[in-house]
């Protein structure tokens, strides 16, 4: 019934999308012409085509006319046109437009530095369905899975998550991206993932004291006890990131309408997050923070 409730509340949000009012992907449209021409009452590209008195000069609002003819060659196909074109902090735009080819993704890894540093597991989330990816079991499925895709989601991905997979797999993650880290950057939130988390009201409830370095050492006690139990708690955490960057990315969208006349018409519904296929363990968790005690038993 959840599930049922979600899919209901993305097709409801399906009717209003921003990229149709969007300018500032043509060449020498910046944000003062674009909010120029809306408060001229041209507000989406079917305005611009059909108004004969555009407050531009002839030859930009020729330039402007053949780049919406193009544009409209790949709304809802090609996410990586517009992704080429926009600004990074403007890349929320995407978002409704291409929600169903969409998926938010982390990474954990054995170190945050090192060039030798491997990844040990991969959350991914859809909207709909989680998956996971760990090393030694089913990692090297991820390249096929992930060109199902056609947008990533991440909070500092095209610093961190991207190369590193791209590195570690040597393949090309040819996605339209949305970093969220840049979005968020824009609207005065700074810091890491859990910092805008906390500033914008998500809370976590096992995994909340978790963070890179102790997914680090999560993984150093799985590699040599096994314990299947030490396992989950890392997923549980890799998962949670991932989950979170969908309400992050909705809680970024409806800011940023707001900077736009399209809020009231254009905002989405913050979605709750699914119940996740595993669970952290609290014991798990109270042991890693003293990571030099006693080690863990092998086994579940």
């Amino acid at each position: 019934m959840a599930a049922l409730i979600r899919s209901a509340a993305i097709q409801s949000d399906r009717k209003d999308q921003m990229l149709k009012n969007t300018f500032s992907h043509i060449p020498g449209v910046g944000p003062v012409t674009e909010r120029r021409l809306w408060e001229a009452g041209i507000c989406s590209w079917d305005d611009f085509r059909n108004n004969r008195s555009v407050p531009l000069p002839p030859a930009k609002a020729g330039s402007v006319q053949a780049y919406l003819e193009e544009s409209l060659e790949h709304i809802g196909s090609y996410p990586g046109y517009f992704s080429g074109l926009l600004p990074d902090g403007q890349h929320w735009r995407l978002f409704p437009e291409f929600r169903h080819a969409t998926v938010f993704l982390d990474i954990e890894t054995t170190g945050l530095e090192n060039r030798d540093d491997s990844i040990t597991t991969i959350a991914l989330y859809d909207g709909e369905n989680t998956r996971y990816f760990v090393q030694g079991e089913n990692l090297e499925d991820f390249p096929g899975v992930i060109g199902n895709y056609s947008v990533i989601v991440t909070y500092n991905g095209k610093c961190f998550d991207v190369p590193f997979i791209e590195r570690y797999f040597g393949i090309r993650l040819d996605h339209a991206h949305i970093d969220l880290r840049y979005v968020l950057k824009g609207l005065g939130y700074g810091g890491g993932l859990k910092a805008c988390e906390r500033r914008l009201g998500i809370r976590r409830e096992e995994v909340h004291e978790i963070d890179g370095f102790l997914a680090v050492a999560l993984w150093d006690v799985y590699r040599r006890t096994r314990n299947r139990t030490v396992l989950e708690t890392l997923l549980a955490y890799n998962l949670q990131d991932a989950v979170n960057l969908e309400r992050l990315m909705v809680l970024s969208y409806n800011m940023c309408l707001k900077q736009t006349p399209f809020y009231l018409t254009h905002r989405l519904t913050v979605p709750q997050p699914p119940e996740l296929p595993v669970k952290a363990d609290r014991r798990v968790i109270e042991e890693i923070l003293r990571i030099s005690g006693p080690a863990f038993p092998s086994g579940r």
